[in-house]
């Protein structure tokens, strides 16, 4: 029961530390395409309505992301990312 229960932990804190990388590299991503400072730039945020990116720094983003990640984002799922959570979540789960 113990080590299910470290196995199970040890899953969660790796999830937890994966999406926290994610976080840190998108924010930087996002800083360095749109100019907006990483402290801004938080799960919650949408996109184009609190952060002001545009199509084409989405785009820039987007690349950026799929480089720095070794992922792929398809073009119908772009669309799909609204928050910043959105995309990390996206990107965790792609790189599974």
């Amino acid at each position: 029961m113990i080590t299910v229960m470290n196995s199970l932990t040890d899953g969660i804190n790796k999830m937890a530390l994966a999406q926290a990388d994610v976080l840190a590299g998108l924010k930087e991503i996002v800083e360095e395409v749109a100019g907006i400072p990483a402290a801004s730039i938080e799960m919650d945020k949408n996109f184009t309505e609190d952060l002001e990116v545009d199509s084409l720094s989405m785009v820039e983003v987007v690349v950026a992301a799929e480089e720095r990640f070794g992922i792929k984002i398809p073009d119908e799922a772009v669309t799909d990312l609204i928050t910043v959570g959105d995309a990390v979540n996206f990107i965790v789960n792609a790189a599974k």
